[in-house]
């Protein structure tokens, strides 16, 4: 990595947003958006090598970054335009952002949601007053359906992230971290259209031209990576980063990132899951998937980032609750502290019993019970018993198998 130090200045010039563009945002939400914490992690910071700071934007009134960009958007607008209404597609965010400060200004607000957008996300856009439009396979399909519906009705559309206020609205971000702490030599910014991290990018290095911005997104949709690339990656699959899903980076957008952005880096399913259930478990703190992108980039990768003083943005904590437990369970399994066991044993009277005292013996806690006697390819008298057990870690668990097979009984895990 090059010496961050040297760099003295930076390039900003005919970009579709100034620096200044940023400091009015900052001014127009002043008060009606959280500035939220931009907290030390030691934790995280001892786990990655390096030091960490999070910047909390799950804890804005929507639970998301979002609210800026709509907000500078929303003012923005005449009053023959707020009396015309403004209508928006979103994956959830930016649909909670618009809904909730366009009824604070009393603008009326239709939002247009891609099918399998999270429930949690539509509900919440309906309680905060828009009418909710649920149609389209993807982000775009249900962008072309806004603006065709939108033109129609003379409604104005608010774009998520490829118009200069909304990219003004999210650099704020930028402005507040680095305002918390100078020191921050990295930033670390989900990607999805790329509005967040090309406001970031502008106000981060317009304060301090030797700050280094790396982008994350998923493996499954790298969209911005190959516009960057040049490359051809699919962008398909439902990923649990469903806010930065988007198969088009915005025009505006990708020129900034193309200029100011240091690198991409992508992330897997498993490594998203790995870093909502670590933000559960340390920070005690709730993030979507989109939201762990960044945390997910450095605990894969952690070398890149040793000795540095990383500030992670938490873009968001819009999550279903009924996911949380799924990837929090799926965690346990990975670490091995939740394990499925199948045990062949003959169908007669204790062998459950003394399954269950050699597992007692060697300290796991069973959690549930199956026996299956009719669909299984064994002996008639013979049972297949399935166990899910909880152990202290994969060494514990190692242990106990060791213990099932030196009582002559035949374990797998499953």
């Amino acid at each position: 990595m090059a010496d961050l130090s040297q760099i003295t200045s930076c390039d900003l010039s005919g970009l579709a947003v100034a620096p200044g563009d940023i400091h009015a945002a900052a001014k127009v939400i002043h008060g009606a958006v959280v500035e939220t914490p931009c907290s030390y992690s030691r934790t995280l910071s001892s786990i990655c090598g390096c030091d960490i700071w999070l910047k909390f934007e799950n804890l804005q009134f929507t639970s998301s970054f979002k609210e800026r960009g709509a907000l500078n958007r929303l003012t923005a607008l005449t009053s023959e335009e707020r009396a015309r209404g403004v209508i928006a597609m979103s994956a959830g965010n930016h649909a909670q952002g618009v809904a909730y400060h366009a009824k604070r200004l009393g603008i009326p607000a239709t939002i247009v949601m891609p099918v399998g957008t999270p429930m949690v996300k539509v509900e919440n856009t309906r309680h905060h007053g828009a009418e909710v439009v649920v149609t389209g396979a993807t982000l775009e399909e249900a962008a072309a359906f806004a603006r065709s519906h939108g033109e129609a009705r003379g409604m104005i559309f608010v774009h998520p992230y490829d118009d200069p206020l909304v990219i003004a609205g999210q650099g704020t971000v930028g402005l507040e971290m680095l305002k918390a702490v100078p020191e921050l030599d990295t930033l670390v910014v989900p990607i999805g259209g790329g509005g967040l991290i090309s406001g970031t990018a502008i106000a981060a290095k317009s304060i301090k031209p030797s700050v280094r911005i790396l982008g994350v997104e998923a493996w499954l949709y790298p969209s911005m990576y190959n516009a960057i690339h040049d490359g051809n990656l699919p962008a398909r699959g439902d990923t649990l980063a469903e806010g930065i899903a988007v198969k088009s980076p915005g025009k505006i957008t990708t020129e900034i990132i193309r200029r100011l952005v240091d690198d991409i880096a992508l992330v897997n399913e498993a490594e998203l899951e790995r870093a909502v259930a670590t933000l559960i478990s340390i920070e005690k703190t709730v993030v979507e998937g989109a939201g762990a992108a960044g945390l997910a980039a450095l605990m894969s990768d952690s070398s890149r980032f040793a000795g540095l003083k990383v500030g992670l943005v938490l873009s968001g904590g819009n999550i279903d609750t009924r996911l949380i437990a799924s990837v929090l369970t799926r965690e346990l399994a990975r670490e091995g502290r939740l394990t499925q066991l199948s045990l062949d044993i003959p169908d007669r009277p204790g062998q459950l019993a003394a399954v269950a005292a050699l597992l007692a013996e060697a300290g796991a806690n069973i959690i549930e019970v199956s026996h299956q006697r009719t669909f299984s390819d064994l002996p008639a008298k013979a049972t297949l018993l399935q166990l899910v057990i909880e152990t202290r870690d994969a060494a514990h668990l190692d242990e106990v198998m060791a213990k099932l097979s030196a009582s002559g009984l035949s374990a797998r895990c499953t």
